[in-house]
């Protein structure tokens, strides 16, 4: 073997080592990450017939995403809320107590984020936007394997192999949801989104219940709504 080609392949090698370790550091900083949606096998139980208006989201935005491009925006500034419910059919593992746990904290927090940057209402009107949202999957972590994978060295070596194998932590629990934007009044149809994502690879990951990665996911998605809508509406984001 040529030396030049020694060095090109150890030049190859060291460079895939960088990425990886640089993926890692990366993902052991995120509380949850985002899990790819293969639109050709989704059901979108929730928001039904838009479906097929929905594209991929880039960075920071939903898993799939629509945004009328003939919403005008700025004509918003009160919201109306729906009660968040739970759509996974009759097939879902997660118990009746446990979906109206979810739901339950998805809206408090929803309404808790949401009433800082709009006005709540409780009725239709001329300046709201109406939000619907629905929980269409959801499944928990695995608590204590789940802090021995993070926290023992040797697990964890292994629970970074298989990040790199496979984009996923073991043992973590995660969520997935649809969301619609609505003219309260008109009922036209201003924003979709279909979202899914896990528990990352924060340390502080390792010290939670079983349902704890999917209340970092609410918590994930209601971050991005606010942020979105108030963008929008203040006319500062682009569609």
């Amino acid at each position: 073997m040529s030396i030049s080609f020694k060095n090109s392949e150890t030049k190859r090698l060291t460079g895939l080592s960088l990425l990886s370790v640089c993926l890692l550091l990366l993902s052991a900083c995120s509380t949850t990450q985002k899990v790819a949606i293969n639109q050709t096998d989704l059901n979108c139980a929730f928001i039904a017939n838009e479906c097929s208006l929905l594209t991929p989201g880039g960075k920071g935005e939903a898993g799939l995403r629509y945004i009328n491009p003939a919403a005008k925006w700025t004509q918003y500034n009160k919201i109306l809320i729906d009660p968040v419910t739970f759509w996974a059919g009759d097939s879902t593992t997660v118990s009746a107590s446990n979906q109206q746990m979810l739901v339950d904290y998805f809206s408090q927090q929803l309404k808790a984020q949401l009433g800082q940057k709009f006005e709540i209402v409780s009725q239709a009107g001329p300046g709201v936007m109406k939000l619907d949202l629905a929980i269409v999957d959801a499944s928990s972590a695995t608590p204590l394997l789940r802090s021995i994978s993070m926290l023992v060295p040797q697990a964890r070596a292994l629970s970074s192999l298989k990040y790199l194998a496979t984009g996923t932590y073991p043992f973590v629990g995660g969520a997935q949801a649809e969301a619609k934007v609505t003219d309260s009044v008109s009922g036209e149809i201003l924003a979709l989104a279909v979202d899914k994502r896990i528990g990352g690879g924060a340390f502080s990951n390792a010290f939670q219940w079983k349902w704890g990665d999917a209340e970092n996911v609410v918590n994930e998605w209601i971050n991005m709504i606010t942020t979105r809508l108030s963008a929008l509406t203040s006319g500062t984001a682009s569609q």
